[in-house]
């Protein structure tokens, strides 16, 4: 049979007609017409960006919350005022903007440490008379405890906040030099400074924008409008929440808004809500 086949191949060549290569193709049925490949050809699958080609599904967009820009936009009308105790007694009025930076920064400091449960107007009042006996990192570690707790008086747990104090003002003259730290990572390691402390120190002081300042009134509004997914429960998971979706450049803005806000509107206990512009957009709002 090979032979024969030799003999035909050789015959079309002396007609002067060419076949085929080997590896090219087969003869089958007639001389000369390839056979089909078995070889399967690998499908490539096309990767088409959002709302392009047949079928294709749009990327998931981020969460974000419902009409939360308008509810934002007409909180800082209900704010333009700037009435608020946070506004005229906040921890940015209560240091001394006259002193050497390293000096404002502490005191910047002590007056988070002291506002901690503390209405405004009670920190204000301790941080001026810290300020008139001079408020220095040398000047408190020469005051004894006792001298410390009769002038912040009567702070939200003065007695434990003196020993912070005073442990806090150590390292710092040790470590530091007499300066805070410039990092949210260091300044939470320091006795009796929390994370919502350490993000208002390195607006406030610092003037970098490292996270969102969650305290309650931030907690309590951020859940009363549903700008988390899911209601959270500490003031943590509150900024976690926040930080996933707020645009960053609303990140020192919002603490401030919404800390006014609380005070004067959206209070923890019977809130104004017919006050509140808010109020048809608002899922919590008690509507009349």
């Amino acid at each position: 049979c090979r032979r024969a086949l030799r003999g035909v191949k050789a015959s079309f060549l002396k007609l002067g007609i060419s076949l085929p290569s080997r590896a090219g193709s087969r003869l089958q049925g007639t001389a000369g017409i390839p056979r089909r490949s078995r070889r399967r050809r690998k499908s490539v699958a096309i990767a088409y960006e959002a709302g392009q080609g047949d079928g294709a599904e749009p990327r998931a967009a981020r969460w974000e919350p419902r009409d939360w820009r308008e509810q934002l936009e007409r909180i800082r009308e209900m704010r333009r005022s700037r009435d608020a105790p946070v506004d005229e007694m906040g921890v940015q009025k209560c240091y001394d903007s006259s002193a050497p930076p390293q000096v404002m920064r502490y005191q910047v400091l002590l007056a988070l440490m002291l506002s901690s449960q503390t209405k405004d107007q009670v920190t204000s009042a301790a941080m001026l008379r810290l300020r008139r006996r001079g408020l220095t990192v040398d000047a408190v570690l020469q005051m004894d405890d006792e001298t410390l707790g009769q002038i912040i008086y009567p702070v939200g747990f003065w007695r434990n906040k003196v020993k912070y104090i005073k442990q806090t003002t150590a390292i710092l003259k040790q470590k530091y030099g007499g300066d805070i730290p410039s990092t949210v990572e260091e300044l939470v390691q320091l006795p009796g400074v929390g994370p919502k402390m350490a993000h208002l120190a390195m607006h406030i002081a610092w003037d970098s924008v490292a996270g969102i300042a969650v305290d309650t009134h931030v907690h309590r509004i951020s859940n009363r409008l549903k700008w988390v997914k899911k209601e959270t429960k500490h003031p943590e998971e509150t900024r976690v929440a926040l930080e996933d979706w707020l645009p960053r450049d609303l990140w020192k803005e919002i603490n401030w808004l919404l800390v006014g806000f609380g005070q004067q509107t959206c209070l923890p206990v019977n809130p104004r809500c017919s006050q509140c512009l808010n109020q048809d957009i608002c899922p919590a709002a008690k509507r009349l």
